[in-house]
């Protein structure tokens, strides 16, 4: 229980229909700043009490649970170090692979549950003894794509009651049991950075450096930078050039050469390669065709994958915007997610 309205329709779903139901808050990693530490959205004391107040109106057991410092492990640390290396990484596909979904749920497994029910949007089906994910019925709230590296163990334990349910009905169904998040807003930045103010958080973990600022096309030093990791591949403001407008075409960490285009055909491109692959029902034939995201968003394009010298690879049928190394190309074929991988 997150303290969030989904979360708590999902226990409140299941305590109708007669499932044993227990509450648990998890409390992840908070950045210590000049001997205060900071609340992790996901889990500040407001939120803390946002869960447990639904748990004693729901008449169910809560309990708190901390994995801050597996969190710190899994998630902080390596979005760092995918900044330093000129990536921009999605900390929620990784805490939901190990943290949610894998150090959660095997806590709760040793306090007696046989399922970990979460609030996301998206739905499981089970056939001939496979597990698969599918995407959740309000096409504008799916989140197939942050959960795609869920393996068939994490998914035969795991429940999504919410799944089936549009965002506005579910509010309703919160109202209806008088829940006290019934009318909660979300938040969207990334957790464990409550200002959103990434670039500052990089620069207190981060050193970076000044460098020179490249035409991809002429390769004539167009400006200079003061470090790499405030920006991101397809950025267009805040590059501080003359003439443009520019585009951030490709950052390499190994000269800290920031290169820019011109031109916005030029941050487009048909292919990319894979690692860190998850198949999620089985590992499929290739190459196979499907669509594709490259972030998280409604839109999903025509591609192909297949293996080539070793290497999964995708192509599109047609170019794409802005393919960025660190976040997930994700495959679905219909409503059925197939996994996918981060992007190199």
């Amino acid at each position: 229980m997150s303290g969030g309205v989904d979360s708590s329709v999902a226990a409140a779903l299941l305590k109708k229909q007669g499932y044993d139901v227990f509450g648990v808050f998890f409390h992840f990693w908070g950045e210590e700043i000049k001997g205060s530490v900071r609340d992790n959205i996901c889990c500040s004391l407001e939120s803390q009490e946002d869960a447990r107040k639904v748990a004693q109106k729901l008449d169910m057991k809560f309990y708190t649970i901390n994995v801050s410092a597996e969190f710190k492990k899994n998630i902080v640390e390596d979005f760092i170090s995918e900044y330093k290396d000129g990536h921009t990484p999605n900390p929620c596909v990784r805490c939901n692979k190990y943290i949610k979904f894998g150090e959660a749920l095997e806590k709760v497994k040793k306090l007696g549950a046989d399922y970990l029910a979460t609030g996301h949007y998206c739905q499981i089906k089970e056939k001939s003894g496979k597990f698969y994910l599918l995407k959740g019925n309000d096409k504008d709230k799916d989140q197939t794509y942050f959960l795609h590296q869920l393996t068939q163990n994490q998914l035969s334990h795991v429940m999504f009651p919410v799944g089936k349910f549009k965002k506005k009905k579910v509010r309703k169904i919160a109202a209806k049991f008088d829940l006290p998040t019934a009318g909660k807003r979300e938040s969207q930045e990334v957790c464990f950075i409550p200002d959103g103010d990434i670039e500052s958080f990089l620069r207190r973990h981060i050193s970076m450096e000044d460098g020179e600022i490249k035409n991809i096309e002429t390769t004539e030093v167009v400006g200079t930078h003061n470090g790499l990791q405030q920006y991101t591949i397809g950025q267009r403001k805040g590059l501080g050039l003359q003439g443009g407008p520019w585009f951030v075409a490709k950052i390499d960490a190994k000269q800290n050469i920031l290169w820019v285009a011109d031109k916005l055909e030029l941050i487009f491109l048909d292919n990319l390669e894979l690692k860190n692959v998850n198949w999620i029902p089985e590992e499929v034939k290739l190459p196979i065709n499907v669509r594709c995201s490259i972030r998280y968003t409604k839109n999903k394009a025509k591609a192909v994958v297949f293996r080539e010298d070793g290497k999964i690879k995708v192509k599109f049928s047609q170019p794409q915007k802005s393919i960025t190394p660190g976040q997930s190309a994700v495959f679905w074929q219909g409503k059925k997610c197939l996994g996918g991988g981060v992007i190199v």
